[in-house]
């Protein structure tokens, strides 16, 4: 059974002292996640949330079409010339990710300092 695809939005401040905007996921990513996962970011000021940091570290499933839904988040980000970094996936996502393309749109950390510390 498929767990309740929930998000929210917190800001931080990277060392360097750019505001980051984190879309932090928990449960299953799937294709009844398109709110929550295109409807947060897509909610997004697009001319302040120009860093934003994707949060899977209580994700707990990714299928295919959870995936696409990113892969479509990440294809807007990058037309609207927002930088993305994701922390938090398991080593299994984290080929997956890397197999399916994601590293050309995103940069994956294991977590949420040194992602900030990348940016």
């Amino acid at each position: 059974m498929q767990s309740e695809t929930k998000s929210h939005v917190d800001q931080l401040t990277s060392p360097a002292g750019h505001p980051v905007t984190v879309l932090r996921f928990e449960g299953d990513i799937a294709s009844t996640s398109k709110e929550a996962v295109l409807g947060t970011y897509q909610a997004l000021p697009k001319e302040t949330a120009k860093l934003i940091l994707l949060d899977f570290t209580k994700v707990d499933y990714i299928n295919s079409s959870g995936i696409a839904l990113v892969i479509q988040l990440l294809i807007e980000a990058a037309n609207s010339a927002q930088k993305v970094y994701a922390f938090g996936l398991s080593t299994h996502f984290t080929k997956v990710f890397t197999m399916v393309g994601i590293t050309k749109y995103a940069g994956l950390f294991p977590s949420q300092a040194e992602a900030l510390a990348a940016l």
